[in-house]
């Protein structure tokens, strides 16, 4: 059973994706809270295995708890709820380590299948449209760190696939591998690297002007 905690301050919006998590046999919502501060909490006492966290809120915003969060040890997954297809406040949350963002008018089966997805920690909520989003919001570019160039030659032509917002899928075909290699070398990258899923290889890309 994956356990949900939603984080928004429209209590009919909670009440929506409560009844549409709830209605699946292996999800099931496990805390609510109408803004960050509460969040701290409700994610403290009930554990969660993934929170979808609105980023605009009183009294505390979706950024400060999902940075508070983010720190705890075996911290949740956080998805970030945003009205807005390109929001640089999206952008600077993923910087913090949320592992993706959700339109908040996106389909409902799409929104099953993110919770999914970023609990199991393999691909990632629209690799692509995080790709887009920190191309618009792109920064100067930092030293490419050491670690990089740990990667074999294979590893970075994966990793600069990866970066592009290809699936392991896309990238197998393209490279005239299985799947299962490809999803090996992502691993390695990742471990490498020292990051947590494809978000974060995107974000690692684009910080260091490898995207």
């Amino acid at each position: 059973m994956i356990r949900v905690v939603l984080v928004d301050d429209q209590s009919l919006f909670r009440a929506g994706i409560r009844m549409l998590v709830a209605s699946q046999p292996d999800l099931e919502v496990v805390g609510e809270a109408g803004d960050g501060r509460e969040a701290l909490d409700v994610v403290r006492t009930t554990r969660p295995d993934v929170v979808l966290m609105d980023i605009r809120m009183p009294v505390m915003d979706g950024l400060t708890a999902t940075a508070e969060i983010l720190t705890q040890p075996d911290a949740p997954r956080i998805v970030m709820l945003t009205t807005f297809d390109l929001d640089e406040a999206a952008a600077r949350a993923i910087r913090q380590g949320a592992s993706g963002f959700l339109l908040k008018d996106a389909d409902p089966e799409f929104l099953l299948a993110a919770i999914r997805t970023v609990h199991a920690g393999s691909s990632v909520i629209a690799a692509s449209a995080t790709r887009d989003l920190f191309a618009h919001f792109a920064e100067a570019p930092k030293p490419v760190p050491e670690q990089y160039t740990t990667l074999t030659d294979r590893e970075r032509e994966i990793f600069a696939l990866a970066a592009r917002g290809l699936s392991n899928a896309e990238i197998a075909a393209r490279e005239f591998l299985s799947e299962a290699t490809v999803k090996t070398h992502i691993s390695r990258i990742l471990t490498k690297l020292g990051l947590r899923d494809r978000v974060q290889l995107v974000v690692f890309a684009f910080e260091h002007g490898l995207a």
